[in-house]
């Protein structure tokens, strides 16, 4: 890896009336707007790869989801999908006004189906990537996830982990998440230690982490028209759902299920990819969601989208 990636993005704090939340923004420029939407323990950073490949499209707009990153807990300590959702569709409303490119990872894949199933209006297309939806036979790292819903569990492992040093923490992480841990750029690692580091030192840190993480497990418990699954099938806006097969976390057989849910869908499996194909194989992702983005302005709503798994 002889080429040095690319800065993260500038960031600063958006005023979303009740919250602040840091963003990262690409130039102004292109008439397409997109919000990126991290998974959890994630920040904005985990799209800057990504960002940068579709600058010349989009002008890109990637949010810490409130309490991650550099943004400061939500009022309340409200971790839940709904109150992510509610935050999203604000920054939407601030950023652009025109529907966006909706882009989410894992948690961000979750709360981005709630945002394009509740307001339709503000979404022109959605890109999911291994979104965390429910899944009744979960992975090994789901089931941690859910073990972190239980009272007074979740903080005692935060605390245990946390004396570990940041490089072995951030390595392990990394080895959930990726399919090829040679494509981490070294200059990548450091700055994810950096960060890792940082927020050790944040007094909200482990309860932006746990919450967040049992706002997920209580989405397996919902049911009824608001549940994730019954909202997939009320987005309007074409749909584009990655999985890499090698993914650790969600399981992309999970892909067969989003064909028969969401109306106007492609599907892409990534042979060669994990858990955060986005930071893994930025530019195949980039080029499946060009094609996404340039159907979206000549697809009508209730026109089906051709259905397709390719690598």
């Amino acid at each position: 890896m002889s080429v040095e990636p690319i800065p993260s993005w500038p960031g600063e704090l958006v005023d979303l009336g009740e919250q602040r939340v840091h963003v990262r923004s690409t130039p102004p420029g292109p008439t397409e707007t997109a919000v990126y939407v991290h998974g959890l323990a994630g920040s904005a950073t985990n799209w800057t790869d990504l960002m940068g490949e579709l600058s010349d499209v989009v002008t890109g707009h990637a949010i810490d989801l409130p309490g991650a990153g550099y943004s400061p807990e939500p009022p309340g300590r409200d971790y839940s999908i709904d109150a992510h959702a509610r935050a999203v569709a604000t920054l939407i409303e601030r950023v652009s006004t025109a529907p966006v490119h909706l882009f989410g990872n894992s948690l961000g894949g979750a709360v981005s189906v709630r945002v394009a199933a509740t307001r339709p209006d503000l979404v022109r297309s959605l890109i999911l990537i291994s979104p965390a939806l429910p899944d009744l036979l979960p992975r090994y790292g789901p089931a941690r996830v859910a073990l972190s819903a239980v009272p007074g569990l979740g903080e005692w492992a935060f605390e245990r982990l946390r004396v570990l040093p940041a490089e072995r923490r951030l390595n392990a992480t990394l080895g959930m998440c990726y399919a090829d841990l040679g494509r981490v750029h070294p200059e990548r690692l450091r700055e994810a230690v950096e960060e890792l580091r940082r927020r050790d030192g944040l007094e909200y840190a482990g309860a932006a982490l746990i919450n967040s993480a049992r706002g997920i497990v209580a989405e397996y418990f919902r049911r009824g028209a608001e549940s994730l699954w019954s909202q997939a099938a009320q987005v309007e806006a074409p749909t584009l759902v990655i999985h890499g097969r090698h993914d650790r976390l969600v399981n992309p057989r999970m892909a067969a299920r989003a064909g028969r849910t969401f109306p106007h869908v492609r599907l892409v499996l990534l042979h060669d990819a994990g858990h955060v194909a986005q930071m893994e194989l930025p530019g195949t992702v980039a080029r499946e969601a060009r094609r996404l983005i340039g159907e979206a302005s000549s697809i009508s709503i209730g026109e089906t989208s051709p259905f397709s798994v390719g690598e």
